[in-house]
């Protein structure tokens, strides 16, 4: 009966015996395997081959065949590629930065939230009201620039006829001047928007369609002298022969150039301005000549401010249209604020940073409304 108990312990201690060294040699592997997989990481193999790889499910399944206390004292602790190894691999995804976008043809308002203002356009167009203008399906162009950018609805012009909306806008006054009448009648001795740029050190161009020659004093053909203001200050004679020009090959040699002045005056003959015909000419003329700007350098550097605008409606309400078209202006403006001719004035020299020639001193400013 001893010897029967001796034989089982024996068979026994031999079973227990190699069950230990199995589960032994298993971990030994195992550990041996998951070492192997620290080099690859270190060496820059992608975080992913580790969750794949097939060492934790050999380590789990050895751990599975052998009492747990057996397991935690023969297994050495795997193998751990630190952190900042791992996340070191991983493959670089920084963002490219997207860069602003500046102003366009296609999309000229609304892509820039502050911009300032080095250049300063005005085109004057002539004797047509608010109504005639806006929402008039003989004013495509008009209609369309003015809800891409910005569209004063309350804009007035200060006198009747031509001549002293053309001297408020650019001297502050209409110097008591209530006709058309050639420079010859009006010599004008006080100072200017024109003359505070000569005397800041600024350029300045006033560009006449259909005019003979420049700082013409006399009407000609379809040139009228009362829609070129310039000609009337008399203490511009000089500046005015050399910065008066026809607007023919001249504009459109400065818009292609990037070369026009801090501030631009553009008069169309009287066809082109609606003076003598019709809203749907005037609106052909812009829509060939503001695309042209727009897609210059000036315009496109993000600095230059356009303003079209009419020197009196055929009413008495004077009301007219004025579109306001800057990279800042935000996209459909609407300003229903009371503006004038003085307004205007005193925007521009707000911009060009001149002071404020008489009536502009008092009246508004034009730049909350657009933004510039």
């Amino acid at each position: 009966m001893i010897g029967h108990q001796r034989v089982r312990c024996v068979v026994l201690g031999v079973g227990l015996t190699l069950a230990i060294s199995s589960c032994t040699a298993s971990h030994r592997a195992a550990a041996t395997h998951a070492s192997s997989v620290a080099p690859a990481v270190s060496s820059g193999a992608p975080p992913s081959s580790i969750a794949a790889g097939s060492a934790p499910v050999s380590v789990a399944s050895s751990a599975a065949e052998v009492p747990p206390r057996a397991a935690a004292s023969s297994a050495p602790p795997p193998s751990r590629t630190p952190l900042a190894q791992r996340t070191s691999a991983a493959p670089n995804r920084t963002a490219t930065p997207t860069l602003p976008v500046g102003p366009t043809k296609a999309r000229p308002c609304g892509v820039s939230g502050t911009v300032h203002y080095t250049h300063v356009l005005w085109i004057w167009m002539e004797n047509k009201g608010y109504g005639s203008v806006v929402g008039s399906s003989n004013a495509s162009f008009e209609n369309s620039i003015a809800k891409q950018c910005g569209l004063a609805t309350n804009d007035n012009g200060v006198s009747h006829p031509s001549l002293p909306n053309y001297l408020a806008a650019t001297g502050g006054s209409t110097f008591g001047v209530t006709d058309d009448a050639n420079p010859s009648a009006h010599q004008i001795s006080a100072n200017s928007i024109f003359g505070q740029l000569d005397q800041a050190g600024l350029m300045w161009r006033s560009y006449n369609e259909s005019m003979p020659r420049n700082c013409d004093t006399s009407p000609s053909g379809e040139y009228a002298v009362k829609h070129n203001p310039a000609t009337y200050y008399v203490t511009l004679r000089a500046a005015c022969g050399v910065n008066d020009v026809p607007l023919e090959g001249v504009f459109d040699r400065d818009i292609a150039a990037g070369s026009l002045p801090s501030f631009s005056f553009v008069t169309p003959n009287l066809c082109n301005d609606t003076h003598d015909c019709p809203v749907r000419t005037g609106d052909e003329w812009l829509a060939t000549w503001i695309p042209k700007i727009l897609a210059g350098p000036n315009y496109t550097s993000g600095n230059t401010l356009i303003i079209v605008t009419w020197d009196e409606a055929e009413a008495s309400s004077n009301r007219i249209p004025t579109i306001v078209i800057g990279p800042s202006v935000p996209l459909g403006t609407v300003a229903t604020q009371r503006f004038d001719h003085y307004a205007l004035l005193r925007t521009t020299e707000d911009i060009l940073g001149l002071p404020h020639l008489q009536a502009a001193a008092s009246a508004p400013s034009m730049a909350g409304a657009f933004r510039l």
